[in-house]
């Protein structure tokens, strides 16, 4: 029953009491398993490319940008790093402060390798009056990570990842935020050099991101003779989860107010959908390398980005065909551009009247288009690439996580496991339609395609409602296409000793 408080509430955020009932219903009835044919193969769906198809693509997409087009480059960054320095809060609340994890030992044994040393080693001096090496040499391990985790010290256990200090350079060192636009200006450079780059931060983070933009921008744009457009935005209230009980019952906090929770980076369709560009690449924050590894990832989203252009540079020509008569070879040539091309089936549309093939490739046609890098899968945990039935009965790429399969169905658990590749999140995108007007993004998301977790608030556990994500559900009817890329090209930082990875250490 809600109250007048919770709908003063509900007001505010801007969710409708429909939408909160939608909600609700997902908690009671939970999601249903997509139906997945087979894992995305090379030559079934994902795309291997020689030197020749790279180098034309390379073409395409520096003629591209030679035009007056409008890029951007959307980063997801408002993840806190807090699980990145999970080993450092098991060793300050379970260890006596010996150092007996193998991880532990590598943290501290080449904890001098890592950007952040200086920087730590200074607030060390300051707060204990002893150096890194002096408070190591008396097994002070513990005011070393406190150190690193707390607010007096560097405040990495609170800070988003995009703020933290990844790779150093000479005398200086460089967050994950300046990675991003100096990959930008490699690749994402318009025919004015304007380059325009959208991070989604958190509200608490809004203002240390703008700052580091201030400071860091000049600097950039010297070094790479560009003009930089950054902007920020901060997930939506109105895509807030509400949260329940174990019997499905309204989550209450201590005040006996609603509990409502971020909705996961699906949320972020909402933030993409507010961009105006013609296209627009997605990339995560963490999957950065200093300057003198970005050669295959600059490489590789030049070839996806050419790609793309070329992909819709023929999706808008068969839309201006259809919008006059056309014969049955045409529609047919059109069909098989979709499968083979595309990559999406209905296999009942062969035999329909001719209006009937031309409304369903007009529908087809008329969506946004991504064209996603996916690499050899070497057991990273994440999605992955699968030809899946849609609601409407066709075929099509989908990327699934592991929670989207019935782990009690044996031949779909099966197709899971056999995947060969994995999702790096590498995406490119097409936004507009044939007339250059935007779309609106929401309307290509499957709405059925969220999860539900356990989490804990106060000591209290609750079901919390993830909504589609980004590249998962929110994107489910675009028309997509698998590339696949070089492993090089993906170095996330998962946890802190990631950075100590001969990617991440530089020259």
């Amino acid at each position: 029953m809600l109250t007048r408080e919770d709908m003063d509430c509900l007001s505010k955020k801007g969710i409708s009491e429909e939408k909160l009932e939608e909600q609700l219903s997902h908690f009671k009835n939970g999601f249903p398993y997509l139906t997945v044919c087979s894992p995305a193969t090379v030559g079934r769906g994902i795309l291997r490319m020689d030197e020749a198809a790279k180098e034309r693509y390379k073409r395409n997409w520096g003629s591209y940008l030679s035009k007056n087009v409008n890029v951007v480059k959307f980063v997801p960054a408002s993840g806190a790093a807090s699980r990145m320095f999970k080993s450092l809060f098991e060793f300050m609340e379970l260890s006596d402060g010996v150092l007996s994890r193998e991880a532990d030992m590598k943290f501290f044994g080449e904890i001098e390798k890592f950007a952040f040393f200086n920087l730590l080693n200074e607030k060390c001096k300051t707060r204990e009056g002893k150096s890194v090496a002096e408070l190591s040499k008396e097994g002070r391990y513990k005011s070393i990570v406190s150190n690193v985790l707390s607010e007096r010290g560097l405040n990495y256990g609170a800070l988003p990842k995009g703020l933290l200090l990844f790779h150093r350079y000479g005398e200086t060192s460089r967050t994950p935020f300046e990675e991003h636009l100096a990959e930008g200006a490699m690749y994402a450079k318009s025919a004015n050099d304007r380059v325009r780059l959208h991070f989604t931060v958190s509200q608490e983070h809004l203002e240390l991101f703008q700052a580091i933009n201030e400071r860091a921008v000049p600097f950039f744009s010297d070094k790479f003779g560009v003009n930089y457009d950054v902007t920020f935005s901060v997930q939506k209230p109105s895509t807030d989860t509400v949260a329940v009980d174990k019997d499905n019952n309204f989550f209450r906090k201590g005040d006996g107010s609603l509990f409502f929770r971020p909705g996961g980076h699906g949320a972020l369709i909402e933030n993409l959908n507010d961009i105006d560009a013609d296209v627009v690449f997605i990339k995560n924050i963490d999957n950065v390398v200093p300057d003198c590894y970005k050669q295959a990832t600059v490489e590789y989203k030049q070839v996806i980005a050419g790609l793309l252009v070329e992909l819709q540079e023929c999706v808008y020509q068969y839309q201006q065909i259809l919008e006059n008569p056309i014969s049955e070879a045409q529609a047919d040539e059109m069909l098989n551009f979709c499968e083979r091309q595309l990559c999406f089936f209905c296999d009942e549309i062969r035999v329909k009247p001719l209006a009937e093939k031309v409304e369903y490739l007009k529908r087809k046609f008329n969506r946004p288009i991504r064209v996603c890098g996916m690499v050899k899968n070497e057991g990273e945990p994440g999605g992955g690439p699968f030809l899946c039935v849609n609601p409407d009965g066709t075929r099509s790429l989908q990327i699934l996580e592991s929670s989207q399969f019935d782990k009690n169905d044996e031949s779909q658990w099966g197709i899971m496991k056999r995947s060969e590749f994995f999702n790096p999140v590498d995406l490119v995108c097409s936004v507009k339609n044939y007339k250059g007007e935007k779309f609106d993004l929401r309307n290509f998301v499957d709405p059925n395609t969220g999860f539900i977790s356990i989490k804990s608030k106060d000591g209290r556990e609750l079901k919390a409602l993830e909504l589609p994500g980004l590249w998962n559900g929110a994107m489910s009817d675009w028309i997509s296409v698998f590339v696949e890329v070089p492993v090089s090209t993906f170095n996330p930082v998962k946890v802190v000793n990631d950075l100590l990875r001969k990617e991440h250490q530089g020259e």
